[in-house]
């Protein structure tokens, strides 16, 4: 669902697609992250990371009356501590999206699909 926002200027509307290529280049920033993959990782079999183009496939974005719930499906590299990996990605995403969008970011949902071993 878009997010719509009013302005004195008129009205605004921001895509899940934009929203969801935003989170999904600022998660690939993040330490600790191999990238972003579909919601559909585990069911599918797909194991290809998402390219900046097809990141609303591992970012599902959901506008809520408390604000803005994002959920992110990723790959970790093997040998970090998940939750630290997972809590810098969480706050890392809902600063950019408030910053950017100007508006509350409620939760941000970290699904771990997956742990890639260098090698």
């Amino acid at each position: 669902m878009p997010v719509n926002k009013k302005t004195t200027k008129g009205d605004i509307k921001i895509s899940d697609n934009a929203i969801a290529t935003l989170a999904g280049t600022t998660v690939n920033e993040c330490y600790g992250i191999v990238g972003v993959v579909s919601k559909n990782y585990l069911k599918d079999g797909y194991s290809a990371l998402l390219k900046k183009e097809n990141y609303s496939k591992g970012v599902v974005t959901k506008n809520t009356k408390d604000g803005l719930q994002v959920d992110v499906y990723v790959i970790v590299i093997y040998g970090v501590k998940i939750s630290e990996v997972v809590h810098g990605l969480q706050q890392r995403v809902k600063y950019v999206l408030e910053e950017t969008l100007n508006m509350d970011v409620n939760q941000v949902n970290v699904h771990v699909e997956g742990i890639k071993v260098n090698g």
